[in-house]
């Protein structure tokens, strides 16, 4: 049995206002390559397949044209994806009848039955519905447990994380009952604990508090194996030696420029367990920061430098492959001027200029909290919101906060964050 799992390809994903379309129909020829190279039994793909949940019609063309060409090259091949939380659960489910003839299964939400009791009624998980068996030529079979993203209307637990838990636990419980001595496969998008995220960059920061950390240890009775989607790193789910995360398709920001691509190959050795291989992807851009490192360059020097790091054009023109350049200058050794002719010269190279990131000068300002120190304004912006206000709270009233008055505001500030479902 082989399986291919991959996620977080957020299609219609816009880099600084470049449009990355080109780019993710270059890792989607890429993985049709690796499909009829390795004619896999099922691919599974953990959610957020696009970056929002009203895509443009690009975006969406693009996904449907690929799915239109792997179910064509490798027509034996079970598809199987769930939502993410950057998904509209419902827009990608509704082709869901379609799809499902042509061997795509879909799953953007979980579905609920109402069940009648003699005190009135209550709704009911329909975990079955989640529970998908692949099967290939050998006669070998699995099953796959599709768990989309799961919002707090769902889970439906005081604690969002122990309700995670133990709902993907149920749900493992139902696959051995239902399939008893099958192998089983679950795919799920969530933040597990211990996960390594860019905490210098916006773009991961999407737990405050620890309430969507969903611990994995202890956990038995789980299944024998489970890939991940929602963090960008491609990494071993904390913990575990039977979960990973596959990481993102693209780089989503700066933070992540170093992060390994590419989609995992799962198959099972003669013992049964699941031996995970890295079919490594390299994007059509590669990011650049210049300077790599907190040198303070004066502006000659910031020249110099683009000059020998970045790529001349091709016959006075931008080839498939330019790159992505931030640079970072310190506000005191580089005026206005400066930087306009720092970014007409990185313009003039096989590069599109992203982003300035301007160093505040004479800046230090060391926080209470874990002694951190802000150097630039991306740092205050950056900042997790939750130590910014315990460290307001410990400076108006002299004493640090309660644990149930941090639980309070932890709950308040996940409220802010957590997406709708459109």
């Amino acid at each position: 049995m082989k399986i291919l799992a991959t996620s977080d390809w957020h299609l219609g994903h816009l880099f600084h206002g470049n449009d990355r379309l080109p780019e993710h129909k270059h890792f989607l020829q890429w993985m049709l390559q690796q499909i009829v190279r390795l004619q896999p039994d099922a691919l599974l793909v953990a959610g957020d397949v696009f970056d929002n949940g009203n895509p443009s019609a690009a975006a969406q063309t693009a996904y449907y044209e690929f799915l239109a060409d792997a179910t064509r090259l490798c027509p034996s091949m079970q598809i199987i994806i769930t939502a993410g939380n950057h998904d509209s659960a419902s827009r990608l489910e509704a082709p869901r009848p379609l799809l499902s003839r042509h061997k795509v299964e879909v799953r953007g939400s979980v579905r609920r039955r109402w069940q009648p009791t003699d005190n009135g009624g209550a709704w009911e998980t329909d975990y079955d519905d989640l529970l998908i068996p692949v099967s290939n030529s050998r006669g070998e079979e699995i099953v796959v447990l599709a768990v989309p993203y799961l919002r707090s209307d769902v889970v439906q637990n005081a604690n969002y994380a122990e309700g995670v838990r133990l709902f993907l636990q149920q749900l493992t419980a139902r696959a051995r009952e239902q399939y008893p001595g099958k192998k089983l496969v679950m795919m799920a998008h969530m933040y597990a604990k211990g996960a390594e995220i860019a905490k210098n960059d916006a773009s991961e920061k999407i737990i405050i508090g620890g309430l969507e950390e969903v611990s994995m240890d202890g956990w038995t009775a789980h299944p024998d194996y489970m890939t991940c989607g929602h963090i960008h790193k491609r990494q071993p789910v904390w913990n575990t030696n039977w979960a990973h995360y596959t990481g993102s398709v693209l780089p989503i920001s700066f933070a992540e420029k170093d992060y390994q691509h590419g989609v995992n190959l799962i198959c099972f050795d003669e013992q049964g367990l699941p031996v995970v291989s890295l079919l490594e992807y390299e994007p059509q851009h590669r990011l650049r920061i210049l300077p790599e490192d907190d040198a303070e360059l004066s502006p000659a020097k910031l020249k110099k430098l683009i000059n020998k790091e970045l790529p001349e054009k091709t016959d006075g023109a931008k080839d498939d492959h330019y790159e992505y350049v931030m640079l970072k200058v310190k506000l005191d050794h580089v005026s206005n001027d400066d930087i306009k002719e720092l970014e007409k010269l990185v313009n003039e190279k096989n590069a599109v200029l992203c982003k300035i990131q301007k160093i505040i000068p004479q800046l230090d300002i060391t926080t209470i909290a874990g002694n951190e120190k802000i150097a630039s304004i991306d740092d205050i912006l950056n900042r997790d919101p939750m130590e910014a206000l315990k460290e307001c709270f410990l400076l108006q009233h002299q004493k640090p906060m309660s644990q149930h008055q941090e639980e309070l505001l932890a709950e308040l500030l996940s409220a802010q964050q957590t997406p709708t479902n459109t």
